[in-house]
């Protein structure tokens, strides 16, 4: 797929930025960077410390796209740098085998612009080339939250990363996605303190993002998969949750066992950043956070 023909962005290419993080995964970003280009959008790769030859291919095949190299994998950080690089208003995260449909960015700055209190939208996503709706979108578009006048969708108080455009000033105010928690479940902590700064989040299933999975040697286990997830949830319940919580997750991987027991020890060794980090939410957004089984 070869890059567009630059013409002069418009006001909405103007008005957004795609930034992806990636290690390791260079035929994948080589076949999904031309669609966000396609677009005509500034697109941002923040590369953590791939060994793959990633930064020269990008760089050679895709001149457009704005590299950021590391010298090591700083996990879902790497998109707060990436934010933090951007000039833009608001920002779409994407992942090496994911892409925003034609005319979702556009529409996205429509919406935000027309809802000043909206952080955050989340779109509808469509799982490999069968195009299977992801089961989170029926979570989400179940609105447990209801909906509020002054959001264009359903409330949510949970995303997908690579499904998200964010404000960028908002996203910053609450510190962006952390070295603590790391990859994967960056996105809990970053939900909560959106909406204890008064910030509100929607599920907007207009927007599209095609996501593209592949298996590979490189990509992690089930098992790897489900105790980064678990350390993960253990490290944001220190971050922001009340203790009965940070207890109950605690007793729930150990009864777990197998994967879930096993990030017992990386949390324990997290946990003093964790505590460093806590601020407790208030009662209200800790009673809706249970009421949504989290």
């Amino acid at each position: 797929m070869s890059a567009p023909t630059q013409t002069t962005p418009t006001a909405w290419q103007e008005a957004v930025t795609v930034v992806v993080a990636s290690m390791d995964r260079r035929e994948e970003l080589l076949a999904s960077l031309p669609r966000h280009l396609e677009q005509g959008v500034r697109v941002l790769l923040v590369d953590n410390g791939s060994r793959d030859g990633t930064v020269a291919a990008v760089r050679e095949a895709l001149p457009e796209v704005e590299v950021v190299p590391l010298p090591a994998n700083r996990g879902a950080a790497a998109r707060t740098l990436g934010v933090e690089r951007a000039s833009t208003r608001y920002v779409a995260f994407a992942d090496d085998d994911s892409w925003w449909a034609p005319g979702s960015l556009q529409r996205a700055v429509e919406l935000l612009d027309a809802h000043p209190r909206a952080a955050l939208l989340t779109a509808r996503i469509l799982v490999g080339e069968a195009e299977r709706p992801d089961p989170f979108n029926d979570v989400l578009a179940a609105a447990p939250l209801g909906v509020e006048p002054d959001l264009p969708g359903p409330s949510t108080l949970g995303f997908i990363a690579c499904a998200a455009v964010v404000r960028r000033s908002a996203f910053l105010a609450v510190g962006g996605f952390d070295d603590v928690v790391v990859f994967p479940g960056e996105e809990e902590r970053v939900a909560l303190d959106l909406a204890r700064d008064g910030w509100g989040s929607a599920y907007v299933p207009e927007l599209t993002v095609h996501h593209h999975p592949k298996v590979s040697a490189s990509r992690d286990t089930y098992e790897r998969r489900r105790t980064r997830i678990t350390r993960s949830a253990l490290l944001t319940a220190l971050m922001r949750r009340p203790w009965p919580v940070v207890a109950a997750r605690v007793s729930r991987a150990w009864r777990a066992g197998g994967p879930e027991r096993a990030a017992l020890l990386p949390a324990l060794r997290d946990a003093p950043r964790a505590l460093r980090a806590r601020r407790v939410v208030p009662p209200p957004l800790e009673a809706l956070a249970r009421s949504l089984g989290q």
